[in-house]
């Protein structure tokens, strides 16, 4: 089997010779380059399995470099080597395709565990290429939900924090374990953690571990969720619940790659990748003073937006099947059928709590219905959440007499031809994404499906 070659890009004719001599010991072959030029004559000759690029090189730098391998070489996964502490160059290194980042002085134990996660990633993707797009736990076959698939095959062979926004229930921890098993740290722990749930007076404990007998209760010595996620995955669900002095301390163990357990002396090496969650606006809670600038920056280097349940159009059928299929097999029954006038009710119905909701309704559906047939009534379904204006608009209108004749047009009819000319006209503008035509017009997007049915507007 041939060895695995690695080009190395530095000025520094220092660490060119470290990383030799590092790399070779790890049985790969090691090419250098000193600049740019000679970086990009050899990548064009050469495949190579890996590459390290210095931040600044004599005649460009590791960013153009950056660029070029991802639009070029897309196969060969690419490190920055930087400055200690220069966060902002490693952010944007990743933002632009950077697997991962190595800061100066290199530390050979952390620089090895680089290069061999770099090396799974690559060698996925010479294998599997765009098959990884299945991430087959994602049920769904709308063009979001593809379009959502296809990303996370691609975020998986990065080493970049991600930041999963979404609304409650659409499945923001399942898109995590998709990047995690996806990945080169698939064989590694993935430890989702709900920032939640952990009283704050404990979280420092729980993150970074604790020696015995550094406070009053503590026992033995306990690692921290770092540590047990070290050679994985961590993943930060309701990243904004985290109190403003975990935030300080979280942005320093991203920056620096290493924990201090409470009472400890030193400081341990942790390589873990930082996967992080949440139904609310970060961005607002920055602005409101709520959450840090810089940790939000860290954390956010890339953001995977997963759809709420409304805009997956055709998904509630398939995903319906598939939920009760799987529930019927964890009770050891037979999959109940869903009847024609149930599936239409589920797929009119706006599903405030997206799959989660879903899954609950069709829990609840199986233990109602009887004879293994699911009707309407077995889904329990809430009122469709028409506004309380327009509902009570509309019982107002229906109690005033009917407008006189000799062929004039009655005012209701003339105001809802307007709304029905503008509705169609924004539906339009919008490529008939109902969520975005919704928030265009000013109105909720149940009020909308609201003014849709009342109007006949198919």
């Amino acid at each position: 089997m041939a060895k695995q070659t690695v080009l190395v890009v530095d000025d520094e004719r220092d660490i060119r010779e470290l990383l030799t001599i590092t790399l070779g010991r790890m049985d790969l072959d090691v090419e250098t380059a000193a600049n740019v030029g000679d970086a990009k004559k050899m990548l064009a000759e050469t495949r190579y399995d890996l590459c390290f690029t210095d931040m600044r090189l004599p005649d460009g730098t590791g960013q153009d470099l950056i660029e070029l391998i991802a639009r070029d070489h897309p196969e060969t996964p690419v490190a920055m080597i930087t400055a200690y502490g220069n966060v902002e160059a490693a952010v944007d290194a990743l933002k632009a395709g950077a697997f991962d980042f190595v800061s100066k002085p290199v530390d050979i134990h952390m620089l090895r565990r680089l290069v061999q996660s770099a090396l799974r990633a690559g060698q996925s993707a010479a294998e599997t290429g765009d098959a990884q797009a299945a991430a087959s736990r994602l049920v769904g076959d709308s063009e979001v939900m593809k379009e959502v698939r296809a990303r996370i095959a691609k975020l998986a062979r990065s080493q970049a924090p991600i930041y999963i926004s979404g609304e409650s229930g659409v499945g923001k921890e399942l898109v995590a374990r998709s990047i995690h098993e996806l990945g080169p740290r698939a064989t590694g722990p993935f430890v989702p953690v709900n920032c939640g749930a952990i009283p704050s007076e404990l979280m420092e404990s729980e993150f970074f571990g604790h020696k015995k007998g550094s406070f009053t209760g503590a026992h033995a010595d306990k690692e921290g969720l770092f540590q047990t996620a070290s050679g994985g995955t961590l993943f930060l669900d309701e990243v904004a619940e985290l109190p403003l002095h975990m935030q300080v301390k979280l942005l320093r163990v991203i920056q620096e790659k290493a924990v201090r357990p409470i009472g400890g002396r030193g400081e341990v090496p942790v390589d873990v990748r930082i996967l992080s969650a949440t139904h609310k606006d970060l961005a607002r809670l920055v602005q409101a003073g709520h959450f840090r600038q810089d940790l939000y920056y860290r954390i956010n280097v890339i953001e995977l937006r997963v759809p709420p349940l409304r805009e997956r159009d055709g998904d509630v059928a398939v995903l319906a099947r598939h939920i009760l299929k799987r529930l019927a097999e964890q009770a050891g029954i037979a999959m109940p059928t869903l009847q024609p006038a149930a599936l239409q009710a589920l797929t009119e119905y706006d599903f405030p709590g997206n799959v989660r909701e879903l899954e609950n309704v069709l829990e609840r559906a199986i233990a109602l219905c009887e004879g293994g047939l699911i009707d309407p009534p077995d889904l329990m379904l809430e009122p469709s959440g028409i506004e309380a204006d327009d509902a009570d608009l509309d019982e107002e209108e229906a109690d005033e007499p009917a407008p006189a004749g000799n062929g004039a047009v009655g005012l209701d009819d003339y105001i809802s031809n307007i709304e029905r000319e503008t509705i169609v006209k924004v539906l339009k503008e919008t490529r008939y994404n109902k969520t975005a035509a919704a928030k265009k017009l000013g109105i909720t997007f149940r009020a909308l499906r609201y003014k849709l049915k009342k109007l006949g507007i198919d």
